[in-house]
Order: C-alpha cells, then structure tokens, then sequence
C-alpha cells in the first residue's frame, strides 16, 4: 500500500480538499469551501500551518470572536441548505469553548459544522498546560467535552492514524439528512504534530451526492389512505422542505391537491408569498390565518419539520380532536412524534410518492376558499400595521421596519433575523419574493447570531443582498463581524433597531403578570440610562453607517445601503410595546403560588391554556 508521511493536521487539512460536493445545478464544489479560524498556542502551529500551506485550496477567514465565526459557518451552511460545510478552528480552553453555543445552534437547527478544537496534551507530561481546567478524578476530560451534548459527532485523536476512520464517520453523519449537525473533533497538541503513514488513497477526491431516502411503502399507504379521507387537510412545510430542494414538488402537491400550506420560521419561503395555496405562518411567532387553519385542520401532513412548541403552540394550535398528523421526516424521531403516522423518508421524494398514491384527490374547494379568505386577511392586517404612518407621532414599530425592506425588496433579496422581537415580526412581515430568501434562526433562539449569520450568508450569497434586522440586545452582545465582513469584502445592510433593551421579555414578563425588572434599561439596577450610538461604533469597524428617525428616512437610507459596496448600519430608535399580534398560545413557566394578583390570574390563564394540549408523545 503507497504511503505519504504526514502530520496529523496536516493529513486533516487534505483529507477535507480532497472532499467534494454535487450542488443544485450538478456542478461539483469542495465540500468544505472554507476555515474560519480564531489561532492559539493549541492550534496555531500544527493546524494553522498545515492551513498556510493550502490556502489556495481551503481559504482561512480570520474571526474576531470563536462563537461568532462558528455562528458565520452555521449560517453558511444553512444558506447553501447543507450542501457544503464550513470549518471552525480554535485553540484550547476558552477558545474552545467559546463555540459550544455555536454547536447548539447548529445541533438544533440540524445543520452540519466541523469544529476543531486544540486539546491538552495526550501524553500528560506538560500538564496542567495553559488554559488547562483539570478533572481530578478524571484525568481525560478536558473542556472539550463541553462539546458531547450539542454535537452529533464527537471524537478526540489520541493517535494519527485514528484519522482514517474518524474523519469519514464525522463526515458522512454532516450528510446525513436524518442525522445532520455538528461534528467535534479534538486534536490534542502532541497528536497534531506527530507523523504517520498515511495510505495514499485516503486523499483520493471523494464527491458527495445528497442522499434520498424513500419511504416505506405501507408507511405511504397508511398516509395515502389518511389524507385521501380528508376534509381540511393542511400541509406544514418545515426546513426539510429546503434541504431536500423539495419547493418545487411542493408547490405541485398543493396545488394537484388543492391543500393550503402553512410554513415554520426554518420552512418560511417553502412557497412564494404570492402562491395561492400559501397560507402564511403558523404558531406562536405565526399568523392567525394559519393558526386558525389548523385549529380546524383534521389531516395535518408536517413536512421536514420537528414539530417545535412554537409552530405547535406548545401543542395547542391543532383544535380537532380527531385530528391526524403524517410526519414526512428522513428522521424516525421527528417523524413519529405525537402519534403520527410515519413516513420516514426524504421530503422531495415522499410527496412525489404520496401524489402516485392519492391520484386525483383534492380538497374540497370551500376548504381552500376558506384559506383565502383567511390569508387575504392576513395580508391586510401587515400592510396596515406596517404602513409608514400607522404609529403616528410614536417611534416607529418592528413591524414598520420589516415594512420598509418588505415593500422595497426584490427576488435578489435575503433577510435574516434571529431572537428576541424580530422572529415574529420577520415570519410574518417578510413576505417572500424568492425562495429560500429567509434565515431566521429560532431552533436554539441565539441572540447574537444576527450579525455573524450575516456574514455567512453574505459569503455564501454573493450575488444576492442579505439585510439584517437586529435588535440592540443582541447587537451589544456580538457585533464585531461588522469588522468581520468589511474586512472581507462581504456585504450586508445591518438594520439596528434600539427599543431600550431586551424589550420582548420585557413583555413576556409583564403579559405573564410579573413586574418589569431587570430587561428594558429603565427598569435595570443602573446609575444612568446611556443609549449607544450604534452608528458611530459601526463606523469605527469600517462601516458605511448612519442613525435616522422615521420609516421615510429609513426607506431612502435602505436604497443608498443597496448601492454601497460595502456593509451598511442603519440604526434607529423603536417602540417598546408595540408588536404583531396573531401568534398561538405558548406554555412558559409561571408561578404556581406569589404574593402579585397578576401573576396568580396568568397562572390560572396558563391552566386553562393548558386544557387544550394535545396529548401523547
């Protein structure tokens, strides 16, 4: 067998270029397109040199912060829809540890990430080593094993030759479409530089076709017939309808069938916005259009989705107590969740599949009438609450802003979003012009991700215009990949919208009968209330930036962001307390017993909520 003596980092670095991807359009791309990288001591000198040598062949992009260039990669990977995979790489200790909120969004987002983290030493003579946090009874743990409960993939070389079967393991459970997330590799100093013989083919060039699960055939009876027997069946399209480029059979389905389409935030430009069977969001950051669809749904056939408590409104959204759930999923846990009937295979070829079966079914015409009705109500509503003048002399609204891009934007154009107030006010008032022109991450609701999501999906987006709707929250907690893409030549129009502080807790807090504490700044243990000049701090990264005040102002500053050659902040100040309303009931925690008569009649309000959960799981 032909060798090649090789480093450990180095044989890692290879082994990723000789990977490669099938895209959409059957070009083939490397898989893993590109390293963002933040170097230390753990990894500066083994894998950071092996980088420099194959630059060319695996670009590095220099972070400002390990969270924040994780949160770039997952984004990437989620715009692409999970077709090429980014790199993370940091040192060891807090560098390391700085990307495990990055694994969590990606493991709950089911998005594929490869971090690669330096580690102690596996021969134990320097230790304790810098940055080194020791287990006393056990010697083997590291803060590396942070990493076990947010990934789907988790190892740690001890020695060189483990490579050759750690690598592909870790790669095909990234492809993996029932099994998608993070993958954790822990390279250890002394591994990283040690040498072994490699087998040459390990290098050989490797291309990876997306894998498409059909389902079983009586499992597609067993739907077939359900949906067949059905009076108001609803579909709910999931991120799985994206990853398995499904949009297009979806769109058939619906309208073969004749049956309304609600989409989740991972779902949101399933469909167009102007697609007849498009029948809005649905859940607790949804509309009431869909909600009240699927109060009367009795066949609800959730594709590529797990079925979140805020697209079910903690299981309460679904009214009919007869009501049937098909769970199209490549994963078996998804697919069976709440005594579903399972079909546990790929989105695209399932309804391909269901539509052979149920022939010319379709749902009776006064059941999609009805979802017209609905959605034309759900169109008035946000064009009135987002309309230039609908909050008169008060500080505009989130749903204004959302307005303004929303009315401006074109099919070349990509919103991004992440928690605190903007999921409700994207899912609902971005109304999609393409497909696939949307990223809100709310599987693990990061605050944070807006800025670095940015970025990546910029990288992966040259062509099209990514606007960012951030709050100040989550601004303040991570923006320095503004730096990031000016730096970088990645474009993105960043709108900052400053309400004061973490003003939608501020709301759940008070609407669940608490006192206002400790979220809006007025109402924090502070000496003086300092709003940011976000602006001002955005230019000093480089940025084109400017502050106004009206929606008009915000109109024309968007229009001159569009035409810049570099990213743009526009910061604004908005309402505290005004929102979009539509959304599902949501169960959170509140006390059983207090001292505040408020808060005792939202418990009661949480119990008779509760009355309408839909049981068993």
């Amino acid at each position: 067998m032909e060798t090649t003596r090789l480093t450990t980092a180095d044989a890692i670095v290879r082994y990723l270029i000789a990977q490669k991807s099938v895209m959409p359009d059957g070009s083939i791309a490397p898989l893993f397109p590109g390293v963002f990288a933040i170097f230390g001591h753990g990894n500066v000198t083994c894998l950071g040199h092996a980088l420099e040598q194959h630059q060319d062949e695996l670009p590095t992009w220099r972070g400002q912060n390990e969270q924040g260039m994780a949160l770039a990669a997952t984004a990437y990977a989620k715009t692409v829809r999970r077709r090429q995979i980014m790199v993370a790489t940091s040192s060891v200790g807090p560098g390391a540890t700085n990307m495990v909120t990055a694994a969590g969004v990606a493991h709950s987002n089911r998005i594929p990430l490869l971090l690669i983290a330096g580690d102690t030493f596996a021969s134990r003579l320097p230790d304790p080593v810098l940055q080194q946090v020791e287990h006393f009874g056990e010697p083997s743990t590291t803060v590396n094993d942070a990493f076990r409960s947010v990934s789907r993939y988790w190892d740690r070389i001890m020695k060189p030759e483990q490579v050759v079967s750690s690598l592909p393991h870790a790669v095909q459970t990234m492809l993996d479409p029932a099994d998608c997330g993070p993958a954790f590799i822990g390279l250890p100093q002394d591994v990283a530089a040690a040498a072994y013989d490699f087998p040459v083919r390990f290098f050989d060039e490797q291309i990876h076709r997306l894998t498409r699960q059909r389902a079983d055939i009586h499992q597609l009876d067993s739907a077939a017939a359900a949906i067949e027997h059905s009076e108001k069946p609803l579909v709910i399209a999931g991120g799985g309808v994206h990853y398995s480029f499904a949009e297009a059979e979806l769109a058939a389905f619906a309208e073969t069938h004749n049956i309304p389409v609600v989409e989740t935030v991972a779902g949101k430009a399933s469909l167009l916005a102007s697609h007849p069977m498009y029948a809005g969001p649905i859940g607790v950051t949804g509309c009431e259009a869909a909600n009240n669809l699927a109060a009367e749904a009795d066949v609800v056939v959730a594709v590529g989705t797990r079925l979140e408590d805020f697209t079910t409104g903690s299981w309460t959204v679904f009214k009919n107590a007869d009501v049937k759930i098909v769970g199209i999923n490549t994963a078996r846990w998804d697919a069976t969740k709440h005594l579903a009937l399972p079909v546990v295979g790929d989105a695209r070829e399932a309804l391909t599949d269901l539509t052979g079966r149920i022939g010319h079914y379709r749902a009776p015409e006064s059941w999609s009438d009805t979802a017209s009705a609905e959605v034309s109500q759900y169109h008035a509503y946000i064009d009135k609450i987002a309309a230039p003048d609908a909050n008169g002399d008060e500080l505009p609204s989130y749903a204004q802003v959302v307005g303004v891009v929303d009315r401006l934007a074109g099919s070349d154009d990509f919103a991004l979003a992440a928690a605190g107030g903007f999921p409700g006010e994207v899912n609902n008032g971005w109304r999609q012009k393409a497909l696939n022109s949307f990223d809100c991450e709310y599987g693990f609701s990061c605050m944070g991700y807006e800025i670095s999501g940015g970025w990546g999906a910029s990288m992966a987006l040259p062509d099209k215009d990514v606007t960012v709707f951030v709050g100040d929250g989550s601004y303040l907690m991570m923006n320095s990949d503004l730096y990031s893409s000016v730096l970088s030549g990645h474009k993105m129009i960043v709108i900052v919208c400053d309400n004061g502080g973490f003003a939608v807790i501020n709301r759940l807090q008070v609407n669940q009968g608490g006192a206002p504490f400790n979220n809006l700044l007025a109402d924090s243990k502070i000496v003086e209330e300092v709003r940011v000049d976000f602006a001002t701090h955005a230019a000093a990264m480089g940025c084109n930036a400017e502050t106004v005040s009206t929606i008009d102002e915000l109109e024309a500053a968007w229009k001159r962001a569009k035409e810049a050659d570099r990213t743009t902040v526009i910061a604004l100040q908005t309402h505290q307390n005004s929102w979009t309303e539509g959304g599902s009931w949501w169960e959170v925690g509140v006390p059983e017993v207090s001292a505040y008569k408020s808060v005792r009649q939202a418990r009661a309000e949480l119990d008779e909520g509760k009355a309408d959960q839909r049981a068993g799981w």
